[in-house]
């Protein structure tokens, strides 16, 4: 699941917690830059996405890539696989729809489990937050 973010994820070094002016939000969008995903140094992860269920989905893989990581390193030391497997596979599970489509499950199980979330307002016809 890792090679979803190869080649399309960014550091942020220095992250100070929440940001609170402009120009550190400015800095985070530069070194973004087009990838799916910014790991906060030293706080946590990013993602973004063409909908909100990509960008969900982005956060939930990347979450577990690095609890992954995480397990192995702890272990022993990781074994990489070679750039044009990790290429090859970004190319499959990487893409925007591959992103959009990983979501559904977990949609439908909170829609399933919580299906008063999307109360629609009977006058205006607006979501009921």
């Amino acid at each position: 699941d890792a090679c979803m973010f190869y080649e399309d994820h960014a550091l942020f070094p220095g992250f100070n917690g929440v940001v609170a002016d402009e120009a550190e939000g400015e800095r985070m969008a530069e070194t973004l830059a087009g990838h799916k995903a910014l790991i906060l140094q030293n706080h946590g992860l990013l993602t973004v996405g063409g909908s909100v269920d990509e960008a969900a989905f982005w956060f939930i893989a990347l979450d577990r890539s690095c609890q992954a990581q995480l397990l192995a390193e702890a272990v022993g030391t990781p074994v990489c696989i070679s750039d044009e497997v990790a290429r090859d596979s970004h190319r499959t599970v990487g893409s925007r729809i591959s992103g959009w489509f990983n979501f559904q499950p977990y949609y439908e199980r909170i829609i399933r489990e919580q299906p008063d979330i999307l109360e629609m307002d009977e006058e205006d016809g607006k979501l009921v937050i």
